[in-house]
């Protein structure tokens, strides 16, 4: 194949988060109508929690895509932690209100309990990366889904934190708990595949068998960030051999050899 081929292949599995290369598992898709079905209903927060890597902010990326046009829907990819600055914000984002000064806490509640309901959906918040914010600032957050005039998506990373969220008075104002999980093989051989086919790499995306596919699986544990690295460095590896070194690449499958650098590469082997 032509050097060209494996650079886009490459350039397929970066690192980002882009609501185009959303890619239809039929157990994410099931998750995913779950949560759209779950911010319909008159809730006041949705949990939706994982381990690093396993999709929570292309969910999140991809329902502000999805209800933007229909309703008030906020996401914030990152947690603003400085307390004025997060209320100045959802004043400016909610309200079209504009702060030049602090802004503290009761002060926007009392904003917020004064705007009328009306017939109007109740606007909706994404908060990705919610471990990062403080127990406090979490409190704060509960406080104002009790006023039932702005409703709550909350992701975040399964760690110590996730107590935070599980404690008493969060759990009886949390309506769906969804946990996202890593892919099975099944799952990431039409997630590699799918992704290059959709970005018209039909040749590369036939180089998966089984076997590249089960040690990839064995290698990420079915995670889709790590995923992405280690597939990325495989194809900058075939991209090097193709330019400097063409007979290195003796065959239209895979490498075992080149997925086992790759993971050199990206620390998931240790060297």
């Amino acid at each position: 194949m032509k050097p060209g081929i494996y650079e886009d292949s490459r350039d397929v599995f970066l690192d980002t988060v882009n609501t185009k290369d959303y890619i239809r598992l039929e157990r994410v898709s099931i998750i995913y109508e779950s949560l759209k079905n779950s911010v319909e209903k008159p809730l006041k927060m949705i949990l939706l929690y994982g381990k690093p890597g396993t999709g929570k902010s292309m969910l999140m990326s991809k329902l502000y895509e999805d209800l933007a046009n229909s309703q008030k829907v906020c996401l914030y990819k990152t947690p603003i932690l400085d307390e004025s600055e997060f209320f100045k914000t959802l004043a400016q984002d909610l309200y079209d209100m504009r702060y030049e000064g602090e802004l503290n806490f009761t002060q926007f509640i009392k904003v917020v309990e004064n705007r009328e309901l009306g017939e109007t959906i109740v606007p909706l918040i994404l908060l990705d990366e919610a471990q990062l914010y403080t127990t406090p600032m979490m409190e704060k957050i509960r406080l104002l889904s009790d006023t039932r005039k702005v409703k709550f998506l909350i992701a975040l990373h399964k760690t110590e934190k996730e107590d935070i969220i599980a404690k008493e008075h969060f759990q009886t104002r949390i309506w769906e708990s969804i946990k996202l999980e890593n892919a099975s093989a099944s799952e990431l051989k039409i997630y590699i595949q799918k992704k290059l086919m959709q970005a018209n790499c039909i040749d590369t995306a036939s180089m998966f068998t089984q076997k590249s596919i089960t040690l990839i699986h064995k290698l990420t544990d079915g995670n889709y960030r790590d995923t992405n690295k280690l597939v990325y460095t495989l194809f900058d590896i075939y991209l090097y051999y193709a330019n400097e070194n063409q007979s290195k690449i003796t065959s239209n499958e895979i490498s075992t050899k080149f997925i086992e650098m790759a993971a050199i590469h990206t620390g998931l082997i240790d060297a």
